[in-house]
């Protein structure tokens, strides 16, 4: 079964955003429906002891003391980063912020395909430390690929004036999801504004995924939520600093 119509996701969207969220109508089920219908081509498979990474802003501190043979004592002489505990790099599986992937309440693991991703995703700045984890993959996981049309628009005028194709339809709507989940989020962005992804990721969890993976904004690889804690494991961690932060820009366009 395809999609009813090529703006299926703004539909969706919408409906999820100002009308009904925790009991779907019948019209957003058929979505959802539509999504596990066309998505056998995005499915992958992450084999057991592949290696992600996780990035935290942060890092503990690890105390130096120096013995004095006078007293016969260890004097302290200083404190030097460290990082993280690994427990400390993993969500409380009783307690989790609210994610573009997760309800509040409810942990996911967010990690990335390389390090760099999981740095520029927590957005440090010049100066900060940051503990990076490097995590093990724990068995083999099957996971849904929202990254295939990112940062493509496939809407055509022709849309407007003769009904697509359900190729074409297909296409225009996974391109919506597919940038929808790699949206960059502000501080001061709305925590609702994550309910279709959080909506469309749960849905994904009860047909028996594992994860989700989609394109990271930030950098150059991919992030992949994985929905038991448990999916991969800490190996070991490390403490970064930041060296270079550069930004683009664009003009915005004044009415």
């Amino acid at each position: 079964m395809s999609f009813k119509s090529w703006r299926s996701y703004k539909i969706f969207k919408h409906a999820v955003d100002t009308k009904q969220r925790f009991i779907l109508d019948e019209e957003s089920i058929g979505f959802l429906n539509s999504i596990v219908d066309t998505c056998r081509e995005r499915e992958l498979t992450i084999k057991k002891d592949t290696i992600v990474w996780r990035a935290q802003n942060g890092h503990s501190w690890r105390p130096y003391y120096q013995h004095d043979p006078d007293t016969d004592e260890d004097i302290h002489i200083d404190d030097f980063p460290c990082p993280y505990p690994p427990n400390r790099m993993k969500p409380l599986s009783d307690s989790a912020a609210e994610g573009r992937a997760n309800s509040k309440g409810i942990p996911h693991l967010y990690v990335a395909t390389d390090k760099q991703t999981a740095m520029a995703e927590v957005r440090p700045w010049l100066g900060a430390i940051l503990t990076v984890a490097h995590l093990k993959i724990t068995r083999e996981l099957k996971i849904l690929d929202f990254s295939v049309e990112h940062g493509k628009d496939n809407f055509k005028l022709k849309f407007i004036f003769e009904e697509p194709s359900d190729e074409e339809i297909i296409k225009a709507v996974w391109s919506d999801i597919d940038n929808a989940f790699s949206k960059p989020t502000k501080a001061s962005d709305l925590k609702s504004e994550y309910a279709p992804t959080q909506i469309i990721s749960e849905f994904i969890r009860s047909k028996g995924y594992d994860g989700i993976a989609y394109k990271s904004s930030l950098s150059e690889g991919h992030n992949i939520c994985l929905f038991d804690l448990g999916s991969a494991e800490v190996v070991k961690c490390h403490i970064f600093e930041p060296t270079n932060i550069k930004f683009d820009f664009k003009q915005v366009q004044e009415y």
